[in-house]
């Protein structure tokens, strides 16, 4: 099992872990800085040093279990199994895979319909949504998604049981990908606060801590993916 320090601090940019394993999917660690790939955001990239020798990690995956695994760049040299590893993130890939994720949660809102899919970028992500007509402003709906970015809004996280969950489904707005379910409780994010709440969905992904961080979103194209499908593209305009 891997302890996810992401989760309780997604602004965390180094730490140190233990190396538990080499596996095929990479090197396991007993406490993992990097996000693993899943529900649409890429893993994080960075490196670990040990006893003076440092190496890349091209990507994060999800191994057995809980486990995280961080994959080093080809050829490099591997910690031993035990030795303590310190942890460096490639903060500014993360901060952007943070603002992206954060405005596809609030696209999801200024457009009020079911996802069909989605993927996080750091210079482009994209939504797909069950919508069979083109919309007819798009500009009004950039403009929205940026008034709402523009508010500094509170993104913060609650966690409710797998049957709370159950009871509530339309707390689910992604139909292609589902919640992790069975370890007996869900992590939500919230944008707004309980008096002033303008999202909340299931997600394991990391959040910028406030809207205002984002900063302006650009619209890309509009396309049409099938008959009941559209794709809508963002750009961080910085």
């Amino acid at each position: 099992m891997t302890e996810p320090l992401f989760r309780d601090d997604a602004y965390l940019r180094e730490a140190q872990g233990r190396v538990l394993a080499h596996t095929d999917r990479g090197i396991v660690v007993d406490r993992s800085l990097f996000y693993p790939n899943g529900g649409g955001q890429p893993g994080d990239r960075g490196q670990i040093s040990w006893e003076g020798t440092t190496t890349t990690v091209v990507n994060t995956l999800k191994g057995d279990g809980d486990a995280i695994a961080l994959v080093p760049e080809d050829g490099a040299e591997l910690p031993p199994v035990g030795a303590t590893v310190t942890q460096a993130l490639d903060w500014d890939l993360r901060l952007r895979h943070m603002r992206m994720h954060t405005a596809l949660h609030l696209l999801s809102v200024v457009i009020p319909l079911p996802v069909t899919g989605g993927q996080i970028g750091a210079e482009k992500s994209r939504l797909d949504f069950a919508m069979e007509e083109p919309p007819e402003d798009k500009q009004a709906l950039e403009d929205a998604l940026n008034a709402l970015i523009a508010r500094d809004l509170t993104v913060s996280e609650t966690w409710i049981t797998d049957a709370e969950l159950a009871a509530n489904p339309g707390l689910v707005k992604t139909m292609s990908v589902q919640p992790p379910k069975g370890a007996g409780r869900v992590r939500l994010v919230r944008i707004g606060t309980d008096d002033e709440q303008v999202d909340l969905q299931p997600c394991g992904g990391t959040h910028v801590a406030r809207s205002a961080e984002i900063g302006r979103i650009r619209f890309g194209k509009v396309e049409k993916k099938s008959r009941l499908n559209r794709r809508f593209s963002i750009h961080l305009d910085d």
